[in-house]
C-alpha cells in the first residue's frame, strides 16, 4: 500500500512537516543531525533489494547499462545547468536545481517502469550502475555545472556518496544475498527504505517552512514560478532525452521507455540528504530537490499510464547488446 500511494503519503507527510503546530517539539528540525544515517540506512535497504540474477545481469550486458548511464549522467547535468541559469533563480535554489540534476536515478523508477511496460531488469541495472558510479562522476558533474558561485569539493561529495551510498548499498546486498531473499530483512526492505525517504523529504520541509511559505506566498511575483518551471523541464526533457538516446543507440521499445524513465526519475531524496551534508549551511538549496521528488513521481506515474496504453513494438537487434549475449 505504501508503494502504491507513494505520492499520496510524501504529501501528507510534508504537509504535516510544513504545518506542524507544536514548536516546541518539532521532530522535523530535530531530526536534521540523523538525515546521513537515514539516508545511509536507506541505501543499505537498497542494497537488501538487490537480486543476485539483477546484479548478474548487470556485469553480462554492461554495454548496455554503461551506455545508459552515461546518457544520465549527460544529459541530466547539462539540462539541470540549463534551467537553472536561464530561469531567474537565486543562487541556492539554483545549486539544488543542479544537485537534482546531478544524483543517481531513483529506485522509485523500476516500479513505474512496471507501469509503462518498460523492461524492468534494465531499469534495476541502470540504478545499480548509476548508483555505484555516483562517487566518481556526481561530484565532477556538480562540480562542472555548479561553477564559481558554490565551489563543490568533488573529494568531499564523492567521499560522501561513497560512505552514504555506494558502501551500505554493497554491504546490504552482500549481506541480503547471504540470508537469501526470503528473509525478514530482504522482505521489508522495501518499505522501510520508502518510509526513511518519506522522512527525510519532511524534515527538508520542516527546517525551511519560513522560505518555503516566503517562496510561494509571493506568487508570480517571486521565484516559484521560475523555480517550477527550471524543475518541471529538467523532468520533462529528461524523459525525452532518455528516449530519444535509447532511440539513437537502436535499444528496443521496452528499453527505450526504461531508459526514458530512469533518466527523468533522479533520486531526488539522495540529493536531499547530500545538500544537508555538504552545504549544511544552505538549507534552502535543498527545496528544489524535495519538489523534484513530488513532481518526478506524478508526471513518472503519468509518462507511465499512458504508456501502459500503447502497445509494445516488437524487439529490435541490438548493437550495444550484440557483444555481451555472446
Amino acid at each position: 500500500m505504501l508503494e502504491r500511494h507513494l505520492t499520496l503519503w510524501l504529501t501528507l507527510l510534508s504537509a504535516l512537516a510544513f504545518w506542524w503546530p507544536w514548536g516546541a517539539l518539532d521532530p522535523f528540525v530535530a531530526a536534521r543531525p540523523a538525515v546521513p544515517w537515514m539516508i545511509a540506512v536507506t541505501m543499505f535497504l537498497v542494497g537488501c533489494l538487490m537480486r543476485p540474477r539483477e546484479v548478474d545481469d548487470l556485469v553480462r550486458r554492461w554495454p548496455v547499462v554503461l551506455f545508459g548511464t552515461g546518457v544520465q549522467y549527460t544529459a541530466m547535468p547539462l539540462l539541470g545547468w540549463l534551467c537553472a541559469t536561464s530561469l531567474p533563480l537565486s543562487p541556492e535554489l539554483r545549486l539544488g536545481v543542479i544537485v537534482a540534476a546531478c544524483v543517481p536515478d531513483a529506485m522509485a523508477s523500476g516500479a513505474v517502469t512496471v507501469i509503462a511496460r518498460g523492461n524492468v531488469s534494465y531499469s534495476v541495472s541502470l540504478t545499480i550502475g548509476s548508483t555505484l558510479l555516483s562517487p566518481i562522476v556526481a561530484p565532477l558533474a556538480m562540480r562542472w555545472a555548479a561553477g564559481t558561485t558554490f565551489p563543490v569539493d568533488a573529494g568531499e561529495v564523492g567521499m560522501t556518496l561513497m560512505l552514504q551510498v555506494v558502501g551500505p548499498v554493497l554491504a546490504g546486498h552482500f549481506i541480503c544475498r547471504r540470508l537469501g531473499e526470503s528473509s525478514r530483512l530482504a522482505r521489508w526492505s522495501s518499505t522501510s527504505a520508502n518510509l526513511a525517504i518519506l522522512w527525510i523529504i519532511a524534515v527538508v520541509v520542516g527546517l525551511n517552512r519560513a522560505r518555503i511559505g516566503e517562496l510561494f506566498g509571493s506568487g508570480v511575483r517571486g521565484e516559484a514560478v521560475p523555480l517550477i518551471a527550471a524543475l518541471l523541464g529538467l523532468n520533462l526533457l529528461g524523459y525525452v532525452a532518455g528516449y530519444a538516446a535509447g532511440a539513437a543507440g537502436r535499444l528496443d521499445e521496452p528499453k527505450r521507455r526504461a531508459l526514458s524513465i530512469s533518466v527523468g526519475l533522479q533520486n531526488a531524496g539522495l540529493g536531499t540528504a547530500l545538500i544537508l551534508t555538504v552545504f549544511p549551511d544552505q538549507p534552502a538549496a535543498a527545496i528544489p530537490t524535495a519538489l523534484y521528488t513530488f513532481g518526478s513521481m506524478w508526471t513518472g506515474t503519468l509518462l507511465a499510464q499512458w504508456w501502459s496504453r500503447r502497445p509494445v513494438v516488437a524487439p529490435e537487434p541490438v548493437a550495444l547488446e550484440s557483444g555481451a549475449e555472446g
